[in-house]
């Protein structure tokens, strides 16, 4: 085995020795990693490389200067564990890094996870193989059988069983427009041009009138004595001469036009930041939010992240303060959901996904939710609007947030609601969420679904 192979032997071990990803989201050092480089705790595995004595040794397999000679005993290094004495050191520990696209995967795999991005903004138009036709073209470009298949479909609506609809000519009585209107009724395309020729022939290869020629009783009588042969069984038979083509038949090859859409998504998280968010609903928000942050980043080609923090006013912050920002003052849910309405003004939905995720300990002012913050949340349009509760051991008594947008928006496809009590919630509360958009449609929002059920839809 080369060195090639045992390199990549030990990073496959490095790979099996790493934290696992859930245990690393629920409890690991999260801030060791970036925006676009996840590092993720793994034990030491030595990789396997030359060592030089830098030593002067007088030459290869020289003794001397202190080096000691063939069959000499070496002896141990001054300070070192005695043998059999554990160490006193912790084990040491490197990172095994993934990007976000890496990340994605893994937790798409380790949660179950099947998102599914949309493309939104026309990034290019390309064309494609030559699937579609046009009524116009060069001439190298004419679809040979397609033209054929139009002649031939024109030539099998037009065809009849000839001798069929002279037959008729015979019935006792009948006259031109009597075969004409039989004809007709028994769906054959024939004019009554056609008929009054075969008529004059008729009586002249007999040298009397066609009326005199009787041969059937009635067209009930000749329909039970004759069957009429269908135009298909005809031309297996005798084959086909001719198609008569025409020029609207004619169809030229072009290349299908495909747009190419960039997946991008723009994500704006929101924070609780009253006074009421002691450290630990801190750490809680930051290790439900930076994981989805990464796991958008890998889904999507591009993804731009705003922050929102508030207390009774809201305002923007960026990456570094958001998670560790606190102030003594009240809460105003609805203050960051207006100037979330503002943000997205820059990201029309059209052209982007747009996530809102909020969250704090579910403690409002008075009505606020119901009066405020419920139809702001149906009137911004979203792929997903997430609402995470952080309440360590349990909810408060006076926490209703997340409870009042459950009971109003909980039967949306569009709209999540998880709680966290402990770093063991986490994962299951960024599944909730992230399966929440993956089950719908990814076009509909909140603000229709409300709409929808305002116009008669059924009621929560």
């Amino acid at each position: 085995m080369g060195l090639t192979e045992d390199r990549e032997r030990f990073r496959e071990v490095g790979e099996e020795r790493r934290e696992d990803l859930a245990e690393f989201i629920s409890h690991g050092d999260l801030g060791g990693s970036g925006p676009d480089r996840v590092r993720i705790p793994v034990k030491i595995v030595d990789l396997p490389e030359f060592e030089y004595d830098r030593r002067e040794a007088g030459g290869v397999g020289q003794g001397g200067d202190g080096q000691p000679q063939p069959g000499q005993p070496v002896e141990p290094e001054p300070g070192g564990d005695e043998e059999g004495d554990p160490g006193e050191e912790g084990g040491e520990h490197e990172y095994y890094e993934m990007d976000p696209e890496e990340f994605a995967r893994e937790l798409d795999e380790a949660l179950g996870l099947d998102l599914e991005p949309k493309g939104k903004r026309v990034v290019e138009e390309v064309e494609g193989d030559f699937t579609d036709t046009a009524r116009a073209g060069p001439r190298g470009t004419l679809d040979v059988d397609e033209f054929f298949k139009r002649g031939l479909k024109r030539h099998l609506a037009t065809d009849f069983d000839e001798e069929y609809v002279r037959e008729g000519l015979f019935v006792a009585g009948a006259d031109v427009d009597d075969v004409f209107a039989w004809a007709r009724g028994e769906g054959v395309p024939v004019s009554r041009a056609w008929i009054a020729d075969a008529a004059a022939t008729a009586a002249e290869a007999h040298g009397e009138p066609v009326e005199a020629l009787d041969r059937w009783e009635s067209f009930d009588a000749l329909d039970d004595e004759v069957d009429r042969e269908p135009a298909t069984h005809r031309i297996r038979r005798e084959g086909l001469d001719s198609v008569p083509f025409r020029r609207e038949d004619e169809r030229f090859r072009h290349p299908e036009v495909i747009e190419k859409r960039e997946r991008n998504v723009v994500v704006v998280n929101v924070r609780d930041a009253s006074g009421s968010m002691r450290e630990t609903k801190r750490e809680l928000v930051e290790r439900v939010f930076t994981p989805m942050d990464w796991y958008l980043t890998g889904k999507y080609d591009a993804a731009e992240f705003r922050y929102v923090v508030h207390d009774a006013e809201a305002w923007e912050v960026d990456r570094e303060e958001f998670f560790g920002i606190q102030s003594g003052g009240g809460t105003k849910i609805s203050s960051a959901y207006e100037l979330v309405e503002e943000l997205l003004e820059e990201y029309p939905y059209s052209e982007w996904n747009r996530y809102v995720f909020a969250a704090g300990d579910s403690e409002n002012a008075g009505s606020d939710t119901t009066d405020s913050v419920i139809p702001l949340m149906e009137s911004i349009d979203a792929n997903l609007h997430a609402y995470v509760e952080t309440q360590p051991g349990g909810a408060a008594p006076n926490a209703r947030h997340a409870d009042e947008v459950e009971d109003a928006l909980g039967d949306a496809d569009d709209v999540a609601v998880a709680r966290v009590s402990e770093p063991d919630d986490v994962t299951d509360a960024i599944y909730e969420i992230l399966s929440t958009e993956g089950e719908g449609s990814g076009d509909s929002t909140a603000g229709e679904a409300a709409r929808g059920r305002t116009d008669g839809g059924g009621g929560r």
